[in-house]
């Protein structure tokens, strides 16, 4: 994508925010004006667009306290944006079929129908935060027909960590003890470990530390996601060496001689990885033994066609399966799986792709859950 695509597309977004902040703004003050007539539409509509404008703050990598804030500000505010946005328009929708049908929208119909609104948000935004406080676990079963050196082998897939974004440092102590408790033999890391920006982590020693207690029979293994990319790349690829986290860029390693490991660059990093770039990794198939399994990991579910009989099973994330309803009602469209455990046909590999184990943007989770997956080979 060339610069004048990219700021097209930045001003198309900035275009769809502004508008659609206006109205919920313009709701959420008749709303108000019915329980304080003297509401001074001035000072609300200041504190209001301070409010929404930390959201867009918070997409700009810049150091500082104020930074910090604002991202607070800002993902607790998308949360409360989707749902005021999604319940005035069905509000809306509901008053436009009343009217068709000659049924007179009262001043108080309007009342107790913003106050619906109000109490819905708040209700889907709590639930929200709390599901996303909660770890749940996810397993499944896979065999590799004839293939059978990795027999008896667990893995365990987590996602989507997003280091950085809010109380994503919060739960990453119960992530590894979680993690350590299923003993695992290999933990896969397939992308989306930061959250675009390294400076974004508070305590990034703290984190290291805590990575540094992940026990697997054969070790940790990561690949990048296109969040783990952009200026502070370099702090990034420090973090993990640091961390005892070994990173496969379109590079494969044996395991045991039980199992090949290939970890794949995202196609589309945020600000790109340096002087890498995703290639294609055709001849190192050629290389391997065939007699082994081979599991890829590839940040993006996009990429199936990529694979054929030569790879066994592929581990991806990025979906989050939509974080939030009706987020997951949009990945089922997007991506040919979004969730879960597929197979296209019998000549094409297994794809396992998990819902995350952390939250991008706001810190809620509405009809998914924070999961660590645990694949057991038979």
């Amino acid at each position: 994508m060339g610069k004048a695509s990219i700021v097209m597309a930045f001003l198309f977004a900035l275009g769809l925010y502004g508008s659609t902040a206006y109205y919920v703004g313009h709701k959420l003050f008749r709303w108000l004006h019915f329980l304080f007539p003297h509401l001074n539409g001035f000072i609300f509509s200041i504190i209001y667009s301070l409010i929404a404008f930390t959201l867009i703050v918070g997409f700009i990598p810049f150091p500082g306290t104020f930074k910090h804030i604002a991202n607070w500000l800002g993902s607790y505010w998308m949360g409360f944006f989707i749902y005021f946005l999604l319940f005035f328009v069905l509000l809306d929708i509901v008053f436009i079929v009343l009217r068709l049908l000659n049924v007179s929208i009262t001043s108080a119909l309007q009342f107790y129908g913003g106050l619906a609104v109000i109490l819905l948000t708040i209700g889907f935004v709590s639930y929200g935060l709390y599901n996303a406080a909660q770890l749940k676990h996810v397993s499944y079963s896979v065999s590799f027909d004839e293939k059978t050196a990795a027999s008896g082998m667990k893995i365990v897939l987590i996602s989507d960590l997003h280091l950085g974004a809010v109380n994503s440092e919060n739960r990453l102590e119960a992530i590894v003890a979680e993690i350590n408790r299923l003993k695992p033999d290999l933990v896969c890391m397939p992308g989306d470990i930061f959250n675009d920006y390294f400076g974004s982590i508070q305590k990034p020693e703290k984190a290291i530390e805590t990575l540094k207690k992940l026990n697997a029979t054969y070790g940790v293994y990561a690949s990048l996601g296109n969040h783990d990319a952009g200026k502070t790349f370099s702090h990034m690829l420090n973090f993990l060496e640091q961390s005892n986290i070994t990173l496969l860029n379109d590079e494969y390693t044996v395991i045991d001689d039980r199992l090949i490991l290939v970890g794949r660059l995202d196609p589309n990093p945020i600000g790109g990885y340096g002087e890498l770039k995703r290639k294609d990794i055709g001849h190192l198939f050629e290389q391997m033994n065939p007699d082994l399994p081979v599991v890829v990991m590839d940040h993006t579910p996009i990429n199936l066609d990529d694979y054929g009989e030569e790879v066994d099973l592929i581990l991806s994330g990025h979906t989050h399966k939509g974080q939030v309803f009706p987020g997951n009602l949009i990945t089922k469209r997007i991506f040919e799986v979004d969730y879960g455990h597929y197979r296209r046909n019998e000549n094409s590999p297994q794809v396992i792709v998990t819902s995350g184990v952390g939250t991008w943007g706001m810190p809620m989770r509405v009809g998914t859950n924070n999961e660590i997956v645990s694949i057991h080979i038979r």
